[in-house]
């Protein structure tokens, strides 16, 4: 199966000398998703929760919205000329009643680790139809619970400890009490994996939780959140002014520069108790 790190020769230089030794590095390989047996998308991504991250992609597609949307996801063979099983190609099987995605998803270009929206043909294209409305999620938060989740997420990181190069997201529940972790070196692909998660676990639509990423807050990001009905996502760093505005159309919770006891507030600061 797929490798999580792979250990390399280095030159260190450093103040005190130089010398070789093996590093420890995040894998970076390429899986490529079908859909009843049709390619859709091939992603950069750390091996592992391949079958999270094939069906949260499909859920920030509009594609998939419940548990019941998906009879199976298994590995193929195809990748290498003899037909070996490389782990790096997932079919996932939708129920009868599931229309299959459109044409306009696939991808002209392969996903890469930093980008989940190469090949789109334009900005329309993303603002997939949500499923949930998040604008009335219950969801109140305050300062002091929201300072909390950087270090919570920080203690699932087991990879990032180990290389030092790979993103986290976190999923939490109103308490601030972690539901799931995933690592990948695509911040979207972390956010799949929770997703995904969420969704074979028959936990969609997420309300009252925070999804909590330790990048920025891109447009992307927003949007996989709100069609996993997830009304507040937190980011360590900065949102891009796309993922504030549709923040605000929806009505989610942005919160950004969350470090300790500072944060920015970007949009729906009405969920922030200040009492």
């Amino acid at each position: 199966m797929g490798r999580v790190t792979a250990r390399r020769p280095v030159l260190r230089i450093r103040e005190g000398g130089v010398d070789r030794r093996p590093d420890t590095l995040a894998v970076e390989e390429p899986m490529e998703i079908r859909v009843g047996g049709r390619p859709l998308t091939i992603t950069m991504r750390t091996p592992g929760d391949d079958f999270d991250l094939a069906v949260g992609f499909l859920v920030g597609e509009g594609v998939v919205r419940s548990a019941d949307d998906v009879l199976a996801a298994r590995y193929c063979a195809g990748a290498t000329a003899d037909g070996t099983n490389t782990y790096n190609v997932v079919d996932v099987t939708l129920a009868p009643h599931v229309t299959p995605p459109d044409a306009s998803v696939e991808r002209n270009f392969y996903t890469t680790s930093s980008c989940g929206l190469c090949g789109k043909a334009s900005l329309d294209a993303v603002r997939a139809t949500t499923t949930w409305a998040v604008d009335d999620d219950p969801l109140r938060l305050t300062p002091e619970r929201l300072a909390v989740l950087p270090t919570a997420l920080r203690r699932a990181q087991q990879v990032f400890d180990r290389t030092g190069g790979i993103h986290a997201a976190g999923l939490f529940d109103s308490e601030g009490r972690l539901i799931a972790a995933r690592e990948d070196v695509g911040r979207h692909n972390a956010v799949d994996k929770v997703i995904g998660h969420a969704a074979r676990s028959g936990l969609l639509p997420l309300r009252e939780t925070v999804l909590m990423v330790s990048s920025r807050a891109s447009f992307e990001l927003v949007q996989k959140a709100a069609l996993a009905g997830i009304p507040a996502l937190a980011a360590v760093s900065a949102p891009s002014s796309l993922a504030v505005e549709l923040a605000e159309e929806l009505g989610l919770t942005l919160v950004g520069f969350l470090r300790g006891e500072s944060m920015n507030v970007y949009a729906g600061a009405q969920r922030i108790d200040l009492s």
